[in-house]
Order: C-alpha cells, then sequence, then structure tokens
C-alpha cells in the first residue's frame, strides 16, 4: 500500500508525522513524502524540515493521500499545480485524507463537496465556503475521504484508518508500540472545554484562513461548485 503525504511551506509538523508514526507501521505500507519539489520542506516554526523525497509528478496513483494542514494551507488553496495533483492523487486513491486545515485543501480541489468533513475549530466556516458540511467530531469519515480535527487530531486518525485497513487487533499494536495513552494536564483542548479567556486570546492571535481566498465569484468557486460529491 502506498501512501503519500503533501509538503508544502508552512505545514504543520505533528499534522504530518503524527498519522505518519501510525500509518508508517502498518504491514506492508510504502510511504512517500512528496512536494511540488524534492528536497527540504520547512514547518510553520521554521525550525525544522521534513524531506520531500519525490516531485508530486513522480506519485501517480497513491492508495492513500494524507493532506496535513498548516499557516501554510493559504499559499496552496490557489496553487494550480497542487490542486491539479490532489485530484489527479485522488482518482487512484482508496483513501483520501486531511488534518486539521488541509481539508481545506481537498475543499479547493472539489472533493468534499456535499460531504461531512471536519478541520482545525477556527477554519469550520470556511470549510463550509468549500461546500462541505463541517462537523465537531475530531475524525470523520464519508466515503472513501478522512478528515481529522486540529493537528493532534492526526494520531486518531491514523489509528482509525489502520484499523479499517489492517484490522483492530493492528492497530490496537501499533497504540501500544506508540504508547499513545494521552493524560494531558489541561483541559484546553477544545472549544467545550477551554477558558474563555484563552479561547478569546487565540482567535485574537490571528490564526483563521483569509476568507477573501474563498471569493465565490471566483473561476475556482465556480469550478468548485460544479465539481459535486465524488467517490
Amino acid at each position: 500500500m502506498k501512501i503519500a503525504i503533501l509538503l508544502y511551506d508552512d505545514f504543520t509538523t505533528l499534522d504530518a508525522v503524527g498519522p505518519y508514526e501510525v500509518l508508517g507501521r502498518i504491514p506492508g505500507a510504502e510511504v512517500v513524502f512528496t512536494a511540488v519539489r524534492p528536497g527540504p520542506v520547512r514547518n510553520d516554526q521554521g525550525s525544522l524540515a521534513l524531506v520531500a523525497d519525490a516531485a508530486l509528478s513522480e506519485v501517480t496513483a497513491p492508495d492513500l493521500l494524507l493532506v496535513p494542514g498548516g499557516p501554510g494551507t493559504e499559499a496552496v488553496l490557489t496553487d494550480p499545480q497542487v490542486l491539479d495533483w490532489v485530484r489527479r492523487a485522488d482518482a487512484a486513491t482508496t483513501w483520501t485524507t486531511s488534518v486539521c486545515s488541509g481539508s481545506l485543501l481537498l475543499g479547493a480541489a472539489g472533493l468534499l463537496a456535499g460531504r461531512r468533513a471536519t478541520t482545525h475549530w477556527v477554519a469550520h466556516d470556511t470549510l463550509a465556503r468549500f461546500g462541505a458540511v463541517p462537523t465537531e467530531e475530531r475524525v470523520v469519515f464519508d466515503g472513501k475521504y478522512a478528515t481529522a480535527a486540529g493537528v493532534s487530531a492526526g494520531i486518531d486518525l491514523g489509528l482509525h484508518l489502520a484499523g479499517r485497513i489492517a484490522g483492530d487487533a493492528v492497530a490496537e499494536a501499533i497504540q501500544l508500540i506508540t504508547e499513545y495513552d494521552p493524560q494531558p494536564p489541561y483541559r484546553a483542548g477544545s472549544l467545550a472545554t477551554a477558558p474563555a479567556e484563552v479561547v478569546a486570546a487565540v482567535r485574537a492571535a490571528g490564526v483563521e484562513v483569509d476568507p477573501a481566498l474563498i471569493d465565490p465569484a471566483s473561476p475556482l468557486a465556480a469550478a468548485r461548485a460544479g465539481a459535486g460529491p465524488r467517490g
């Protein structure tokens, strides 16, 4: 099973590495990190890079596509080279997946119209602009499309996929190997539990995707509107 993980400048590290730690342990899995050009791709903090071993043009028919999110999502939402590749890859996949704002890229490619999906909580309204039906679930499956909420939810996504692909016993073994047993010291991991002042401070930090990128009058929006659900 070939797994393609898309990289682009300013991606969020755990969005890609969290699922990788799980999916890469599935028996028979072959993971390739891919980007427009091969080479190191910097994360959103600028202090770490993952290496894309293959250009997009070299990855033509993955069985599973994973799109991470991050601040760099904005730049690729209107990149025709990346969007065209996502559509071509999706045509071959058994599973098309995303973490965090990566679902916005799937939406921009016209893949989530009419589908239930999730994303980081700050981007639910933006996801809806692509015709998706945002939900507050941590991991959402709709057909072959699987989307995860913010950052750490990518690990949950990986385990869900591992169970569906290789069976519960394999997924449980991977969970044990990675000792994934979250016991956070705070209850600020969701809007439902975070203190109001923390939510306000995070919103004020301006981490949302610019709505101007989703112009209903643009040719890109028109193309998305005509795409409809797939898969």
